[in-house]
């Protein structure tokens, strides 16, 4: 049991560290201007490169000057980016909330109460990170497939733009939040939450004494034991019990006596008293 529990503190604490890794490398892609980017030449000896991210769009050239711009109007951007937005910062803030979660359910921290408690904890830390993970799963992929579609769209005139570094490394960071909780989620949620065949808890037998009628408790050691009945002493028998053997005799004794009839009754013989003299 110890060697088990050894086990599962030090996969907590792996899948927490890379949880966290995961964590500040999805946190890190926010800031970051290189999401898309796009070179043009328009000179021998100027190239101009434009690159954006959720927040600005950006500008270089060779020579070294860069400029970059906030978008200008909220309401006036496309629903996609506000989703991606959206989802973005619920994943780094979910990912916050399940480094605290995992921190305070730990084995290792030895903070809060029981053991089930704290998988419990556990679980639910595990479960706020799989919820980050899936959010920047689901925000650097759609937008990689916008870009890839409109580079790959032969229709469209407007500038295309390649999958910048910013991309890449949220998927590597998503990928490390979901396999982190992924395999926290199922240890904790072994320990914490039983199956219905598992957490149902034993009630102990009782027996009634003949001489307090008082109920005891067996100890959850001896649950597999099997009690035979009550036991009733012989001079103490109800008038119940008695009236019930008396009856019994009775009937075993009408039921010889018929025999005995139907076994003279058989032979065809009758016998009186003058026969024997």
């Amino acid at each position: 049991m110890m060697k088990y529990r050894t086990v599962v503190m030090y996969l907590e604490v792996g899948c927490f560290v890379s949880c966290l890794c995961g964590w500040i490398l999805v946190c890190s892609t926010l800031p970051t201007e290189y999401w898309t980017f796009s070179e043009v030449g328009s000179i021998v000896l100027t190239t101009s490169n434009y690159y954006s991210n959720l927040w600005k769009d950006c500008i270089s050239d060779t020579t070294g000057v860069s400029d970059c711009k906030d978008y200008p109007s909220m309401l006036a951007l496309p629903a996609f980016l506000h989703a991606c937005r959206a989802l973005a910062v619920c994943a780094v803030i979910t990912g916050f909330f399940g480094g605290v979660l995992t921190l305070v359910g730990m084995k290792c921290t030895k903070i809060g109460g029981s053991e089930v408690a704290n998988a419990r904890v556990t679980f639910a830390g595990g479960i706020t990170y799989l919820v980050s993970g899936f959010c920047g799963m689901i925000t650097y992929s759609w937008w990689a497939n916008k870009v890839i579609t409109e580079f790959l769209d032969p229709n469209f005139r407007a500038q295309k733009f390649e999958l910048g570094a910013a991309v890449f490394v949220g998927w590597g960071g998503s990928i490390l939040l979901i396999c982190g909780a992924s395999v926290m989620t199922y240890f904790s949620a072994k320990e914490g939450l039983p199956s219905s065949s598992g957490g149902k808890s034993v009630r102990g037998h009782s027996y009634a004494s003949a001489r307090t009628r008082r109920t005891y408790m067996l100890p959850g050691s001896a649950s597999r034991l099997t009690l035979g009945p009550p036991l009733f002493y012989e001079g103490r028998k109800s008038r119940a019990t008695r009236a019930t053997t008396r009856a019994t005799t009775a009937t075993r004794a009408t039921r010889t006596a018929t025999r005995a009839t139907r076994t003279a009754t058989s032979s065809g013989r009758t016998f009186n008293r003058d026969s024997f003299v």
